[in-house]
């Protein structure tokens, strides 16, 4: 840090070990219902942070699963009154005025919106609080509410225009974020402007429109040949999708200042869309490779289970001489055993697909596009952070809880 050169940022992540890490503390979720998984969210937070180097000094996760367990308590207690209240005054009003439910279901998932952009601030905001780099920590400003009026108002525009102000969308919810964002006693703030990012769009633009008008006009010429042209608008979106991550994060990262106007660290960034398309196809093709071998290997040891009940009559039979009972057993007790063992596989192959799909898709797609984005992002001007000092700990009472109570934001 005492050089003018600037600082690369570098991913140390194994995709083998981080591998074995989802799969046991997934497994262990399982195991306790999903009460682990907080403990599980924990452990792969400091993995991954760990691994994420800022001129060789690694990011610190120093969350605590208890306080992410006791939120999400707190948080379904709060939400199930709320939403219970609420829903239940919809309904007298929609049965009184309409003669009908359905205004009531409709006008409660409008009244929820908001609260999923609340319950992304409160978890970003936990995460960055619980982040630290050379012992300095990161923070948030309060401002949740303020982000979900906002989300909401954006979200509706871009609906309302069919997605052609989506850049528009996604810059000032940036922007909100960034500029209310600390490293120590230093703000970051995000410049440029929402027009940037309209050429990151252009492929995806050309993709979903093109997407949607073959199928528009097939239907309406009743001309079912013009789907084929889908086998090139759909990759073409598929590409748009990667050009737009990889553009738009380029764009957004090399806008972003942390410190004075006069002295401040920024920071630049080379991401590359067809990297990124490569580790959305390769990542998710090892993904569901590793998943169709884990329920094959279930298979193949359900037909051993299978074929040893040939011999189930003689097993329980045994089992009753061991018992000190003689005579044959029950007619319908191998068939019950059978049943019994077959569900207790399918169940437990049920189970095991989703532990690899999250642990290899983890392994496979999460931190590869980690590796990416932190090896092509730089830190220029670092000699102006020597001057920041640390903040204040952030408390929460929640801490990610409604987050995790309404499955937004809570993600790694």
């Amino acid at each position: 840090m005492g050089t003018l050169a600037d600082l690369e940022i570098s991913c140390t992540g194994k995709r083998g070990a981080l591998f074995a890490l989802a799969l046991k503390t997934g497994g262990l979720s399982v195991l306790t219902a999903g009460l682990y998984r907080f403990w599980m969210k924990t452990r792969l937070r400091r993995y991954l942070w760990s691994s994420i180097r800022i001129g060789g000094v690694p990011l610190e996760y120093t969350g605590n699963p208890w306080e992410k367990l006791l939120g999400f308590l707190f948080a379904v207690v709060v939400l199930a009154f709320y939403i219970g209240v609420v829903n239940l005054l919809l309904m007298f009003f929609s049965f009184s005025l309409f003669q009908t439910n359905a205004i009531a279901y409709a006008l409660s998932f409008i009244g929820v919106l908001p609260l999923l952009f609340f319950a992304r601030y409160r978890a970003r905001r936990y995460v960055l609080a619980r982040t630290r780099w050379r012992g300095i920590r990161f923070g948030l400003e309060p401002g949740a509410w303020g982000y979900a009026w906002r989300a909401a108002l954006h979200w509706l525009a871009t609906i309302l225009t069919l997605g052609l102000l989506w850049p528009r969308k996604a810059f000032y919810l940036e922007k909100y974020l960034t500029d209310r964002t600390f490293f120590g006693d230093a703000r970051l703030r995000q410049g440029g402007s929402w027009t940037m990012l309209l050429g990151a769009m252009l492929h995806l633009y050309i993709g979903v429109y093109g997407s949607a008008a073959v199928i528009g006009l097939a239907v309406w010429l009743n001309r079912p040949q013009w789907l084929l042209w889908l086998l090139l608008t759909l990759p073409w979106a598929l590409f748009g999708l990667a050009y737009w991550r990889a553009h738009s994060f380029r764009l957004l990262t090399s806008h972003k200042q942390i410190g004075t106007e006069s002295e401040a660290a920024a920071l630049s960034s080379s991401a590359r869309g067809r990297k990124i398309l490569g580790i959305y196809l390769g990542g998710y093709l090892l993904t569901v490779l590793v998943v169709l071998a884990g329920i094959f290997a279930f298979f193949f040891v359900i037909g051993f289970v299978i074929g040893g009940m040939l011999n189930m009559d003689g097993l329980l039979k045994a089992l009753n001489v061991a018992n000190g009972e003689t005579g044959s057993p029950s007619p319908g007790a191998a068939d019950k055993l059978r049943v019994a063992t077959i569900v207790l596989y399918g169940v437990l192959t049920y189970f095991a697909s989703f532990l690899l799909w999250n642990a290899a898709r983890t392994s496979f797609v999460t931190l590869p596009m980690i590796r990416h984005f932190a090896e092509s992002t730089r830190l220029t001007g670092p000699l102006a952070l020597n001057r920041i000092r640390q903040r204040a700990r952030d408390e929460f009472a929640e801490a990610e809880g409604f987050a995790d109570a309404l499955d937004v934001g809570a993600a790694l």
